[in-house]
């Protein structure tokens, strides 16, 4: 089946030009649009707990291109539609298959730097800026490795100054209440 005034061989340059574009925009605009990976971020259906799926749109767009650009030059070479069409396919999971190993890694290879807030409560800190009475400061306190600078409030409401070692009682949205330690 071809479409009028198309070859097989045309066709599958389509595919690969479509799959090249889309991989081209998603490089320059993906952190533009954000286009979130399907099924990543957590098990999905695949199993896949990295941060990548298989359904990933640049996994998908290298499989279309090399679909296209395999079947294309299996076509060029002699071969029918179906016997390109297998080896666009082999060359579209191979190609698509070594893009979601390397991305696969790569997220496997990321650290986080990120503290939960709710982790300095009951907590020590110091001031770093006094907290004049009503007022706001600034605590910083040590979470394992991770120095953490929070605007801070005092719990009864009285000033406390400079450098003073201060308990973190609670958070409400960005500050935390503290409270002179003993």
């Amino acid at each position: 089946m071809s479409l009028p005034g198309l070859s097989a061989f045309a066709i599958f340059l389509a595919i690969a030009a479509v799959g090249f574009l889309f991989l081209i925009l998603s490089f320059f605009l993906g952190e533009i649009f954000g286009h979130p990976d399907v099924g990543a971020h957590g098990g999905d259906l695949h199993g896949d707990i990295q941060g990548i799926s298989v359904l990933s749109p640049r996994v998908l767009s290298v499989f279309l291109t090399a679909f296209g650009g395999f079947g294309a030059i299996a076509i060029h070479l002699g071969q029918g539609v179906g016997a390109s069409s297998v080896v666009g396919l082999a060359g579209g999971v191979v190609f698509g298959g070594v893009i979601y190993l390397f991305a696969r890694f790569l997220y496997g290879q990321q650290a986080t730097s990120g503290v939960a807030v709710a982790e300095l409560v009951g907590r020590t800190g110091q001031l770093s800026v006094a907290i004049p009475a009503g007022g706001l400061g600034q605590v910083r306190c040590a979470l394992g490795e991770t120095v953490v600078e929070k605007l801070a409030r005092s719990a009864d409401g009285g000033a406390i100054s400079a450098n003073s070692l201060v308990r973190i009682e609670s958070i409400v949205g960005e500050t935390v209440l503290v409270r002179r330690a003993e």
